[in-house]
């Protein structure tokens, strides 16, 4: 490759271009009364109050007093807007400091770390996720879990994967969780009774008689679960797979140590 090829940015995809100091706001038409930042802060509120489906353009417009097409000065589209909503919903998380002196504890508080901040705008989980986020705090996120494996004697590529794992998984049960909590309000919104007693684990109580499905039954009616109508800690469940999942990471490295093992 020619140094002067090296030297060109390389064109990035609408939002990313912007995140990543490729694109400059435009500067053409009225003068300004707005920024980028004020533009993200502003759909966030609404997403953390309304959800996902509420956030429009307009709607954001109308949250910051401004007319909508004043808004495409600072972004080209919704989905652009999300991109820098995602970005800044991750903001510090670069910087969080983990808890832990061996790779197995600072992954697990990285895990924590990751729910944590999912829960806080439970809207990311309705993002559309064509691909992982490549904005700078995500990519900041990633480079933290793959300090937490320092030390791990995994090979880096392993590294990467074991951060897409658990990743996805914190993400799917944050979205199970959250979707759960959408249902049981809509429920009570529309006057009914309060959805949070028909979780699968009350259905299955419900449902599951003893001579047709013996192991779900027992396994529904088990005192270990509780006298709660789920019978489970949703928060408890969520760590129980982290520690599945890093079961296997362990494995893995121990693997790894002793060669064909």
């Amino acid at each position: 490759m020619a140094e002067s090829d090296r030297q060109t940015p390389t064109a990035l995809p609408p939002g990313l271009d912007l995140l990543w100091g490729r694109r400059e706001v435009g500067s053409r038409g009225p003068r300004r009364g707005l920024s980028v930042s004020e533009v993200v802060a502003a759909a966030i509120r609404v997403a953390d109050t309304e959800g996902l489906e509420a956030l429009s353009m307009a709607r954001v417009a109308k949250e910051l007093g401004f007319t909508t097409m004043s808004l495409y000065r600072y972004v080209t589209s919704k989905e652009e807007l999300l991109q820098l909503m995602w970005n800044d919903s991750a903001q510090g998380a670069g910087e969080v400091e983990l808890e832990g002196e061996t790779w197995r504890e600072r992954l697990r508080s990285w895990a924590i770390t990751q729910r944590r901040l999912i829960d806080q705008h439970p809207w990311i989980t309705q993002m559309p996720m064509a691909a992982p986020p490549l904005a700078p705090n995500s990519l900041a996120f990633v480079e933290k879990g793959l300090e937490a494996l320092d030390g791990s004697g995994l090979a880096d590529a392993d590294k990467l994967r074991v951060i897409g794992l658990l990743s996805s998984y914190t993400l799917s049960e944050a979205r199970m969780a959250n979707d759960a909590a959408r249902a049981a309000a809509e429920v009570i919104a529309a006057g009914g009774e309060t959805a949070a007693m028909w979780t699968y684990e009350a259905l299955v109580r419900e449902l599951a008689d003893a001579e047709r499905f013996p192991r779900l039954y027992r396994l529904a009616w088990n005192a270990e679960i509780g006298d709660a109508p789920s019978g489970y800690d949703e928060s408890l469940e969520f760590l129980f797979g982290v520690d599945r999942i890093l079961d296997g990471v362990q494995a893995l490295t121990e693997k790894n140590q002793g060669g064909h093992g």
